[in-house]
């Protein structure tokens, strides 16, 4: 349930980047992003990830 809310975050706040904000409405929303895409977990070191 977390991975879906965390990726369904990220969805909305990139949406929201896109329509007209205020200044900071946008460096909230950019904070927002950010926090969000920080909780995304790190791959393991020597592990390679397909693409």
């Amino acid at each position: 349930m977390e991975k879906y809310i965390h990726l369904q975050n990220l969805i909305l706040f990139k949406k929201r980047l896109t329509e007209p904000h205020s200044e900071a409405e946008r460096d909230v929303l950019l904070k927002l992003l950010a926090d969000e895409e920080a909780k995304e977990p790190q791959p393991k070191r020597g592990v390679l990830l397909p693409r």
